[in-house]
């Protein structure tokens, strides 16, 4: 057993390499190097070279929705907010039916769960409009419009379902009580 007086005493040395005082002023003997300037003015000097007939010949080829409009933000994020789309859409399509539910890779059909995921969707639309870039827009209404597509179509064949079953039950005359 080592005793009291064996032991080393520790210290520890604190060095700061913070660029600013508390005042925010640079300290002494700090450079700042200037920021590359950003993709977004690269592009624009390299788009005033193209000609006239350049740009009309782009315009007719590509359809508007398959131009970029930039890299979004965070997405290499495993929390970004095209991921967390991801996951709603996933959750939503599962309960429509439209793919395996993740968990139990069975499909099944739950409407009440898909419309509250498609509410919920929703919701997400209408809090954050204006606050997303241009691709995260654009997908979550694409996520929107195919789910409220599918869950209409499931809506229909179910009531065609319960139609084909109650003309099976009953018939016609026992409706109208003529039996």
């Amino acid at each position: 057993m080592i005793g009291k007086d064996e032991q080393e005493e520790v210290t520890f040395k604190v060095a700061d390499r913070r660029k600013f005082n508390a005042d925010g002023s640079l300290k002494e003997g700090v450079t700042i190097e200037p920021a590359p300037p950003p993709a977004a003015e690269q592009a624009v000097v390299a788009d005033t070279d193209r000609t006239l007939d350049q740009d009309v010949e782009a315009e007719t080829d590509e359809p508007a929705a398959a131009q970029p409009d930039g890299e979004v933000p965070g997405l290499d994020d495993p929390a970004s907010f095209i991921n967390f789309l991801s996951t709603l859409a996933t959750n939503a399509a599962a309960a429509l039916g439209a793919v395996p539910h993740p968990a139990t890779g069975q499909r099944m059909l739950d409407l009440d769960t898909g419309k509250y995921w498609l509410d919920i969707l929703a919701m997400l639309k209408e809090k954050t409009a204006g606050n997303l870039h241009p691709e995260e827009t654009r997908m979550l209404d694409n996520f929107l419009a195919e789910m409220r597509l599918h869950y209409v179509q499931m809506m229909k064949a179910a009531e065609e379902k319960l139609k084909a079953q109650a003309a099976k039950k009953f018939s016609a005359d026992e409706i109208l009580g003529k039996k």
